[in-house]
């Protein structure tokens, strides 16, 4: 999945974020196979609230915006290590914003245990 736009109310919040489903493509000179959107595949999942993630420091932003949100005084998101889970209801969180820098691979394997953690929720 890939997000293409995030969709808001008249009041100017957030209320949606439209997606493209992605699948591999044909493997170009190289060999790799590169992802590309599935013709046809938008849909759009209800959010309330995004939070982007670039870059390696905590956004100071995020303490002082999300109300709930338990951080550190160095600004980091505290999170179950095991599920990636906050105290803030239904919102996980992995990586930088969790550790403060790190490697890729820690955040993918954090990203992987949220993941796991946000599916176990939504099937209940």
């Amino acid at each position: 999945t890939n997000p293409k736009q995030f969709l808001g109310n008249e009041q100017n919040w957030v209320v949606g974020m439209e997606c493209y489903e992605m699948e591999l493509g044909e493997p170009d000179d190289s060999g790799r196979r590169r992802p590309v959107t599935k013709e046809g595949s938008e849909f759009v999942i209800d959010v309330d609230e995004v939070i982007v993630a670039l870059g390696t420091r905590p956004n100071p932003l995020i303490a002082s915006t999300t109300e709930g949100l338990e951080t550190t005084k160095w600004g980091t998101v505290v999170a179950d290590e095991a599920t990636g889970k906050t105290v803030k209801d239904r919102v996980w969180a992995g990586g930088d914003i969790v550790t403060g820098a790190a490697t890729v691979i820690s955040a993918m394997g954090a990203g992987k245990v949220a993941a796991a953690d946000i599916n176990k929720f939504l099937r209940g």
